[in-house]
């Protein structure tokens, strides 16, 4: 199972998550109370140079995001805005899409989006990710199980439900960051638990 610890925003974070066995670590350049300068971020990308390293954005200019990607040598872009699927296809780099459940959410929407991955996050008017909440994961299982692509599930998953979130789903990763924090900041403790839990459910190929 693969394990994306986002909104890291400190070198100590970035270890810990790759001490404790994370396959990728999310950067937030979009903003967000976990949103990092693109200076930090390239220092923590060179301390952390075997983990894929996730830019996350929201209907940024392309020409933009393109330079942060170089800047901080970023292996993947996330997208959580309205890019459309030209936008997705010019970025020069792998994508994770994300989408939220909810409000007549189709599988065919998804899988026709031009993404590498899929991300699948909490719907919550006016907030494009990192709610901190669940979603009915049950609802959201047959659309699930008819995606192409890889899929990640976020949206308040922390140590105490990831294991239903991935017998019910049975996604390829999760993604998860409010949930390893305490009194937002990331909190090793709960980084180490997150990930052993995840993955002590089977290993998936990223």
């Amino acid at each position: 199972m693969l394990v994306k610890i986002c909104g890291i925003m400190s070198e100590e974070a970035a270890l810990a998550a790759k001490r404790h066995g994370a396959d990728m670590i999310g950067l937030v350049f979009a903003a967000s109370r976990r949103q990092i300068d693109i200076h930090l971020a390239a220092a923590i990308a060179r301390q952390v140079s075997d983990v894929c390293k996730v830019g996350v954005f929201v209907n940024q200019q392309l020409a933009e995001v393109r330079e942060i990607v170089e800047y901080c040598r970023l292996d993947m872009v996330q997208l959580h805005g309205d890019e459309t699927a030209q936008y997705c296809q010019a970025v020069g780099r792998p994508v994770i899409k994300a989408f939220r459940a909810g409000g007549g959410l189709m599988a065919a929407q998804m899988t026709d989006y031009p993404a590498d991955w899929l991300l699948l996050d909490s719907y919550v008017p006016g907030q494009p990710g990192g709610t901190g909440q669940t979603f009915d994961w049950r609802q959201a299982q047959a659309v699930v199980a008819r995606l192409k692509q890889p899929v990640l599930v976020a949206g308040g998953l922390t140590a105490d439900n990831v294991s239903e979130a991935i017998r019910v789903l049975q996604p390829a990763g999760v993604d998860v960051s409010g949930g390893v924090e305490t009194d937002g900041v990331k909190d090793e403790e709960k980084i180490r638990r997150f990930i052993g839990i995840a993955k002590n459910r089977g290993e998936v190929r990223c």
